[in-house]
């Protein structure tokens, strides 16, 4: 069996962490699987979307504490940090991938599952979904993969004090209320949900939407409104080069749908 499924489908890549015995928990093979992928999807302009998603009846339990050294045993301060930066890979390849990336929260996002799902672009959930930072119940810090940065941003510094000192737990219903999540649907729309989301995105043109992604990163470190501003006028700029702009226009006009290239 698979641990990591990827099915391409057209623009979109389908990503299933298919561990559903132990609720998709990360072991070090699905890790390095992740980061490839992400990787690679620097040079893929083909793949427009990625969907990522846990098989069964959760997202992502997390790291698998029976696959982690630290764990087993003691470890040296520079092994336990290769491991640190084999799993932040991860984030940072999911963040710097010009692709939106789509999370479908099912059942427990915890810990590492947390920080997949803060990585994404966009979170849909179903009503069973639950998410915390559990690394603060088992002995460390809550701030791990990235949940100190990306946290905060999305949903406040109170908010996020909470959650993450706390180790509580974040139901759907008031994920959805902080706009931790886009929609949460019942667990049997959740597909139909994600085809109806993808086939939005993919009405915009490629290099529109991969703009748009880069946008967004940027501006939430852009140290004045007139930083952001630049950066959005060249990317406009750029985007009335390609010929899809012109192809968007026309479409527009003649009302119908564009035929972006």
């Amino acid at each position: 069996m698979d641990e990591l499924i990827i099915r391409e489908d057209g623009a979109t890549a389908w990503i299933t962490m298919n561990r559903p015995d132990c609720l998709n928990a990360l072991n070090a093979t699905i890790v390095d699987k992740l980061r490839d992928y992400f990787r690679a999807l620097q040079d893929r302009p083909g793949i427009r979307v990625v969907v990522l998603a846990g098989a069964g009846r959760a997202f992502c339990a997390g790291l698998d504490l029976r696959d982690h050294p630290a764990a087993k045993s003691r470890t040296t301060v520079d092994e336990a940090l290769a491991t640190q930066n084999r799993f932040s890979d991860v984030v940072i390849a999911m963040r710097r991938c010009p692709q939106p990336i789509v999370a479908l929260v099912n059942g427990a996002a915890t810990g590492g599952g947390f920080a997949l799902a803060l990585a994404a672009d966009i979170r849909i959930a179903t009503y069973s979904a639950r998410v915390n930072a559990a690394f603060i119940r088992v002995g460390l810090s809550a701030c791990e993969l990235g949940v100190s940065y990306l946290f905060p941003r999305l949903v406040g510094s109170s908010v996020a004090a909470e959650i993450l000192m706390t180790g509580r737990f974040l139901d759907a219903e008031r994920g959805r209320a902080i706009g931790f999540y886009s929609s949460v649907v019942p667990e049997d729309q959740l597909e139909s949900e994600a085809r109806s989301l993808v086939s939005d995105l993919l009405r915009a043109s490629p290099m529109g939407l991969r703009f748009t992604k880069e946008a967004i990163n940027q501006s939430l470190d852009a140290p004045c409104l007139e930083a952001a501003i630049t950066m959005e006028s060249r990317s406009q700029v750029l985007c009335m080069q390609d010929d899809n702009f012109h192809e968007g226009v026309a479409a527009f006009r003649e009302k119908r749908a564009p035929d972006f290239r």
